[in-house]
């Protein structure tokens, strides 16, 4: 931890290259060179989340520190190796025990398609996810499927307007947590992540898309929409990454499209602690960009 009220010249922040590998807080100040900026009346919370999840919340900072100044491939590189990574970890297999313990995988057949694609009018083009009764946790199904309206659009240039919506009372609650832990191979994880991610796709044609948030928006629910160009939401809209909880780090690109709309420091922030974000914050923070009655 570092003061950062301290004004005077003589006092030297060291080079960010030599931090040491923990999460780095600064008190009381702004300070570039610290991972997490924060008042004194937020520490403690913070050090708890650190000290739960040690190796997640070292692995976030990491990340993040790499994150700032690199291209969006890269950064999505760097957070799919430590996401992959981490799951074979202490931290990821003990939560993911206790997750089996207090809720046993369950089938759950979905109604409909996880993504209903793709309504297009002339130059307008609709995706909206699909799995209500889960609040569109985003499953496998509906991973590959939203991939596959993407490049729809990714590739047919007369497409001007993209719309991303949810079915239901939120527009994503995260991964689906009943799949957690079944990839085992870090390596094919971290290949299904790179060859199947709507990151990239979001971010190719960023400036064609809206998505219109509602509800829950958590993990995956807020790091894709985050790529997108222009963000709205209802004010029921509430933003969380819970992640790091779970001795994992965000990774749907979150540690990319939110670092670089919100910032190190809060995003930093939101992982380490699980803190819901609501609506007017995330106006506040620029995580999103309008706010629309609902």
């Amino acid at each position: 931890m570092v003061d950062a009220s301290i004004k005077s010249d003589a006092y030297a922040w060291p080079d960010p290259t030599l931090l040491p590998t923990c999460p780095v807080i600064a008190i009381g100040g702004y300070n570039d060179f610290c991972d997490v900026c924060v008042e004194e009346t937020q520490l403690d919370e913070l050090v708890l989340a650190i000290d739960q999840h040690p190796i997640a919340a070292t692995a976030l900072v990491q990340v993040l520190r790499h994150n700032v100044s690199a291209s969006v491939h890269d950064g999505l590189l760097a957070e799919s190796l430590t996401y992959s990574n981490l799951q074979q970890s202490s931290e990821f297999q003990s939560w993911l025990q206790q997750r089996h313990a207090d809720h046993p995988p369950q089938e759950l057949d979905d109604d409909h398609e996880p993504v209903l694609g793709i309504e297009r009018d002339a130059e307008r083009y609709t995706i909206t996810l699909n799995r209500p009764k889960k609040h569109n946790a985003y499953s496998q199904a509906l991973k590959d499927q939203l991939c596959s309206a993407l490049h729809v659009p990714c590739v047919d240039d007369s497409i001007t307007e993209i719309t991303i919506r949810g079915n239901g009372k939120s527009f994503c609650a995260g991964g689906d947590l009943d799949e957690f832990g079944s990839v085992t191979d870090a390596q094919l994880a971290h290949l299904s992540r790179t060859t199947r991610s709507a990151a990239p796709l979001i971010h190719q044609i960023r400036d064609k898309i809206r998505v219109e948030l509602h509800g829950a928006c958590i993990g995956a629910g807020i790091e894709l929409p985050a790529f997108a160009g222009a963000i709205s939401a209802r004010e029921d809209a509430f933003f969380q990454l819970p992640e790091v909880a779970m001795g994992l780090i965000p990774g749907a690109g979150g540690t990319v499209s939110i670092c670089k709309r919100i910032g190190k420091s809060r995003t930093t922030y939101m992982a380490l602690t699980n803190k819901r974000i609501d609506a007017q914050a995330g106006i506040e923070w620029g995580l999103i960009d309008e706010l629309t009655p609902g």
